[in-house]
C-alpha cells in the first residue's frame, strides 16, 4: 500500500492565516473579497467617500475628474466560491527537493482553502490527469476542509497522463460564472491543443494559474556524465548528456514558462510561478495584494 504523502500544512496556513485575517477585518472591497472577486461583481456606480470608508477604495482618476473624492459601489456582496484544479498526472510525482511537486501543491492548495474556509466562504476541487480522478463540489465549514485534505494527501489519485479538456468541459457546465478558478499544475502536459480549452476557462471565469516547478524541471546539472531520464507520460527511457544540452534545454523551457503565462495574462487573469525549493507564502501574498489593487 502506498504511503500518504508528505504533507505539512500547518506552518503555512499560521502564516497566511494573519494576513488573511487582517484583509477580512479592512472594510469595503479593496481587501478580502477583492482578492477573490471573481467576474460576477458588478460596477454599480461612483459615490462620494466617506471617512469610514476603506481609502483603498478611492479612485483616483475619477476623483481627479470630479473634483472631489469618489469611491467604486458594487451591486452586491456576493458568497465567494473558490475552485481548485490540481493536476496529479504522472509529472507532478517527481522532485529533486524534500517536497515532491504534488506534495508541494497539495500544501498550497490546503493552505488557501483553510485560509478561505475560515472566513466562512466556499471552496471545492478537482483533480484531474487524462480525466478527473476527484471532484468535490464548492462547500463551507471545517468538514469540506478535511475532506479536502484527506483527498489531497491520497497517493492513489496520482499518476496518469495529462488532458485538461475534461477538466475545462467539466468546470464550464457545472459552476457558476461568479467562482474563481485556481489551477495548479507544472503544465508540463499543455500543449497547443488545449490552448483553446484553457481560453474558454479564462473568458468565463476568474482565473488563477499557479505554476508548480521543481528546479531540476528548469535547470539540468552540469557536473555529471550521462544519465538516463524517463518521460513521465510514455514511461520511455532516454540517455542524455546534460552538459551538452543545458543552454538549448533551459531556453526550450524559458520560452515554454513565458508562452503558458502569457496565455493567462492575454485574457487578464492572475499567473504565478512557484518552485519547490521556496516557500509560496510570499509570493501569494504578493498576488493577493496585487489582485486586491486591481479591482479597486
Amino acid at each position: 500500500m502506498k504511503k500518504k504523502l508528505n504533507v505539512d500544512i500547518v506552518p503555512s496556513i499560521r502564516k497566511l492565516e494573519v494576513v488573511t485575517k487582517g484583509l477580512i477585518r479592512t472594510k469595503g472591497f479593496g481587501s478580502y473579497k477583492s482578492v477573490f472577486r471573481g467576474k460576477g461583481l458588478e460596477f454599480l456606480e461612483y459615490r462620494p467617500y466617506d471617512r469610514n470608508d476603506d481609502s483603498s477604495m478611492i479612485d483616483w482618476k475619477a476623483s481627479m475628474r470630479a473634483n472631489q473624492l469618489l469611491i467604486r459601489q458594487y451591486a452586491e456582496e456576493r458568497d465567494i466560491n473558490v475552485f481548485f484544479l490540481i493536476d496529479c498526472s504522472s509529472s507532478m510525482v517527481f522532485g529533486s527537493t524534500p517536497k515532491l511537486k504534488n506534495e508541494y501543491a497539495a500544501e498550497l492548495v490546503a493552505s488557501l482553502s483553510f485560509s478561505i474556509l475560515d472566513a466562512g466562504d466556499s471552496v471545492g476541487m478537482a483533480m484531474f490527469n487524462d480525466r478527473i480522478v476527484k471532484q468535490i463540489y464548492p462547500n463551507r465549514g471545517r468538514g469540506q476542509f478535511y475532506t479536502l485534505v484527506r483527498n489531497l494527501v491520497n497517493p492513489n489519485l496520482y499518476g496518469g497522463s495529462y488532458n485538461f479538456k475534461e477538466v475545462a468541459d467539466f468546470v464550464l457546465n457545472y459552476l457558476k460564472e461568479t467562482t474563481v478558478v485556481i489551477i495548479v499544475s507544472d503544465f508540463v502536459g499543455f500543449n497547443e491543443d488545449l490552448v483553446k480549452h484553457l481560453e474558454f476557462v479564462t473568458s468565463k471565469f476568474d482565473t488563477i494559474g499557479l505554476m508548480v516547478r521543481d528546479p531540476r524541471d528548469r535547470t539540468l546539472p552540469d557536473d555529471v556524465g550521462q544519465v538516463v531520464i524517463e518521460d513521465p507520460y510514455s514511461n520511455k527511457d532516454l540517455l542524455i548528456e546534460p552538459g551538452l544540452i543545458k543552454e538549448v534545454y533551459e531556453d526550450e523551457i524559458r520560452r515554454q514558462e513565458k508562452w503558458v503565462k502569457d496565455l493567462f495574462l492575454k485574457d487578464k487573469s492572475d499567473f504565478l510561478l512557484l518552485t519547490t525549493d521556496k516557500s509560496f507564502v510570499q509570493p501569494i501574498l504578493s498576488l493577493f495584494k496585487e489582485r486586491a489593487l486591481k479591482w479597486r
